[in-house]
């Protein structure tokens, strides 16, 4: 099995990268992708966990914003973690994150809510990219709301009231940086309109002239009729399909390989990346 989309406790996931490494080999996956936001500092821990049953796809989930101002994620596989302007690029995005989470703590205490900007630190393991998922856990300890799924189903979803976004690329600058970094590009979750605004189908085309080069269509934020037409656009565009699970561990309802991508569609992308950069042992 190959999940392409997963999550360790460097950016908002609850698994250190080796225990997220070692629990998909437990449920059978084959190829495993960590894509911790904005950040590749979960790597060489995930290097160590490696077997000769499982290899590992090394990559980012790079935040991204149009310039309508709709949220994307793009995951980055099979970049030169050594190259220094993709590097920058993630730290930029990093660093913003700080003052839109305070921004976020001043519109729910003005609503009530208890939280401050100390608890989300508690919540938030050291080094890890400081995220809204930090901030549901902190709401939960709090006794604000039950569990991560809650917080955002409630109070921390695109359309919130609470929701603010922080400075970040264009997804055609994500995908340009992917590209010069020699990894492979792919839209996470692009129909997932349980989350907020989408794009448009017109966008796609665009994606494809900067360089994109797949689709996450199988996804548990995207319903049978979005990926019927997302598989359409791939279709139509010569572009990869695949499947993940957007795993984060405890507090979100996302298993391991729930969704995963076709082996002929993962060896198709790994081919477009400049060098042959998974991790086997």
């Amino acid at each position: 099995m190959i999940d392409l989309h997963t999550h360790s406790s460097c950016s908002d996931g609850t698994d250190t990268p080796f225990a997220l490494v070692k629990k998909a080999l437990s449920a059978g996956v084959t190829t495993l992708g960590l894509t911790d936001h904005d950040s590749t500092a979960g790597w060489d821990e995930a290097i160590t966990a490696v077997a000769p049953q499982i290899e590992l796809a090394l990559g980012a989930e790079i935040s991204c914003l149009t310039s309508d101002g709709i949220s994307v994620h793009m995951l980055g596989l099979l970049f030169d973690g050594e190259h220094k302007e993709m590097q920058q690029m993630l730290e930029d995005s990093r660093d913003t994150r700080i003052p839109r989470m305070r921004k976020m703590i001043e519109l729910l205490r003005a609503d009530g809510i208890n939280i401050t900007f100390e608890d989300v630190q508690r919540a938030t393991p050291a080094g890890a990219t400081l995220g809204r998922p930090h901030l549901a856990d902190a709401l939960a300890v709090n006794g604000v709301v039950k569990s991560r799924d809650e917080a955002f189903v409630d109070l921390l979803h695109n359309d919130s009231k609470y929701y603010v976004t922080h400075a970040a690329p264009t997804p055609e600058d994500a995908i340009s940086m992917i590209r010069r970094a020699g990894g492979v590009a792919v839209i996470a979750h692009p129909f997932a309109s349980r989350r907020g605004e989408i794009l448009d189908v017109s966008s796609f085309a665009g994606l494809v002239k900067a360089g994109l080069n797949g689709i996450e269509v199988a996804h548990r934020d995207q319903s049978p009729d979005e990926q019927r037409t997302l598989i359409a656009i791939a279709t139509d565009l010569n572009l990869v399909i695949t499947g993940a699970s957007d795993y984060h561990g405890t507090g979100k309802l996302n298993s391991i390989a729930e969704n995963t991508t076709h082996p002929a569609q993962w060896e198709a992308l790994e081919s477009l990346a400049n060098a042959r950069r998974v991790i086997r042992k």
